[in-house]
């Protein structure tokens, strides 16, 4: 194994050329079917096309779709003639929205119609009303001076936008020279993708991630799980989200799989879809797997395809990858850890690890990537088994934060650590467990507790679906224990059960002292869990049960 310089385009002109009638994006549920040739000609003439309305290297596009089948060609287009694509997350609202156009100094926004809950047309007139009344590709707005171009991608017309057709026959203007022209001046370490972090703390930053930091994560993850151009990946994840466009959709461009695209995560479609086209390789978040498990047909579908995948985005617990294993029959299923900075993966376990390791740490660190444990308050670095804070350092490390250098600085140190932000204990085999993240600890009456240890333990308790535990105020211990339990279907569990089954069998200072039944925890757009959300939403229920905390 070594890293590779290839761009992303390149990665994709040598599928299209070596395995050009393979079939490379699938729709299951709508038979959109797109093979490497096809795929790269139509993102050849959308480049075009972008060429065309003003784009060019080092232009900031942004992107605001669920994984609609142009997400990726906007992707790969805007790739292949150096220009910066800026995910935006599904879910944000008007003020998230223009907070990222203006911070990211977006040139052409690209959007579709929006989710149930919102409508990007409308939030975008919102933003920008001259859209209305200006000829397209001159647009003027004061408040975001970079702003020229809006493309719906889609067939239908909105005054002031372009659509994707208009954009392909645009580019039927621009010759094939000015296209190979200027596919020749991007480097492998050009930005590439700019995502912004979730924001679950704080403002969210622009994380500018390059060729060689995506391609090559994506290259060792695939390798990891032993990925083939004979696998299918059921891709279910949200692109706008690393583990969607590096841990799925590079790991597929570096190894010519066929990626089996859904849309909008939905179990049903999800399952249909792997039973379809017999995938041999499935994603998600710890959530989406619960819901594919729990799904009422479950047992209709074949899903003996399926053989290895990812749970990652959140703490996974033990007994979930075992019913993974066991139900859906991923039989390898593996945990990547990592962070948006660095690209993500930073940890993987991988196929050769036993199902014990697999299930009960985050595997060792990728090739070429030095992965440490230090202590936060001395910066020395831990023993073997000593709790701290886990750092990163190599190829996969993001370029920095937009605009940005001083939040920078505080995360990648001088000698070029990446420091995350999570806490974690390394083995004397070097497999790496995520105890929880340094905000995440509780601290109740000088004890730290870690979220983690709770979570798993509680995850045995029958009728528990799942569980989150995080701090609740108090002024006597300044936190306490709070518990956050959706139960499984038909459970009428009590918060006294959750306190018997804790009592004698972990500390009495760990036992939670709030224990909420919930039907939902609080995500951002990427399927991960807010915990500082939790804490507000404790406070309520509390509140409305009349007592006061705080």
């Amino acid at each position: 194994m070594q890293l590779t310089d290839k761009t992303v385009g390149q990665w994709l002109e040598y599928w299209a050329e070596n395995t050009p009638d393979k079939e490379y994006i699938v729709y299951s549920d709508r038979d959109l079917r797109f093979t490497w040739k096809q795929f790269n000609e139509r993102v050849d003439n959308m480049a075009k096309g972008m060429l065309a309305i003003g784009v060019k290297p080092g232009s900031h596009v942004g992107i605001w779709a669920t994984n609609v089948p142009d997400w990726l060609t906007f992707l790969y287009a805007g790739a292949k003639i150096g220009a910066v694509l800026v995910t935006v997350n599904t879910n944000y609202k008007q003020h998230e929205l223009e907070y990222l156009v203006d911070n990211a100094d977006i040139d052409t926004l690209c959007i579709t119609e929006g989710v149930f809950d919102g409508s990007y047309i409308d939030m975008t007139y919102e933003m920008v009303p001259e859209l209305k009344t200006t000829q397209r590709g001159y647009l003027k707005n004061e408040r975001f001076p970079k702003l020229r171009n809006v493309v719906f991608i889609g067939q239908e017309k909105y005054r002031g936008m372009y659509n994707t057709p208009e954009l392909l026959l645009l580019g039927q203007n621009i010759s094939d020279d000015l296209l190979n022209e200027t596919k020749s001046k991007v480097t492998c370490h050009d930005v590439v993708n700019m995502q912004y972090t979730s924001g679950t703390t704080g403002f969210p930053k622009g994380v500018m991630l390059t060729h060689y930091n995506i391609t090559n994560n994506g290259f060792f993850t695939g390798e990891g799980m032993k990925f083939t151009q004979d696998d299918k990946l059921c891709i279910c994840v949200p692109l706008f989200h690393c583990f969607g466009i590096t841990l799925a959709t590079m790991n597929c461009l570096t190894h010519g799989s066929t990626q089996v695209m859904v849309e909008r995560f939905d179990p049903l479609v999800v399952l249909a879809s792997v039973h379809k086209e017999r995938c041999t390789a499935l994603y998600g978040v710890p959530t989406m797997f619960i819901a594919e498990l729990n799904h009422p047909m479950f047992n209709l579908f074949d899903v003996s395809s399926l053989r290895t995948g990812i749970m990652a985005g959140a703490l996974c617990p033990i007994e979930l990858m075992r019913q993974v294993t066991e139900k859906l029959h991923v039989t390898y299923i593996t945990s990547v850890y990592g962070l948006t900075e660095s690209s993500p993966g930073m940890t993987h376990s991988v196929l050769e690890d036993s199902f014990e390791t697999r299930c009960t740490t985050v595997g060792k660190e990728y090739p070429f990537t030095e992965v440490k444990i230090v202590n936060p308050d001395t910066g020395e670095e831990c023993a073997a088994g000593e709790q701290g804070e886990i750092c990163c350092r190599g190829y996969l490390v993001m370029k920095g934060y937009y605009k940005n250098p001083q939040a920078t600085a505080e995360v990648i140190d001088k000698d070029g650590w990446l420091h995350s932000g999570d806490l974690g204990v390394k083995d004397e085999n070097g497999y790496l467990r995520v105890t929880g993240r340094i905000k995440d600890m509780i601290i109740r009456g000088g004890e730290n507790i870690y979220p983690r240890e709770i979570e798993e333990f509680l995850y045995h308790l029958e009728g528990v679906k799942d569980i989150q535990v995080a701090g609740i105020p108090s002024p006597k211990y300044g936190e306490q224990v709070g518990a956050f339990i959706i139960q499984q279907e038909g459970a009428n569990l009590k918060p006294e059960d959750v306190t018997d089954f804790c009592r004698g069998q972990i500390a009495r200072y760990k036992i939670p002292k709030y224990i909420f039944f919930v039907d939902s925890f609080p995500l951002t757009g990427s399927g991960k869990i807010q915990k500082f959300k939790l804490k507000d939403i404790g406070l309520e229920l509390l509140k409305e049960q009349g007592i006061e905390v705080v």
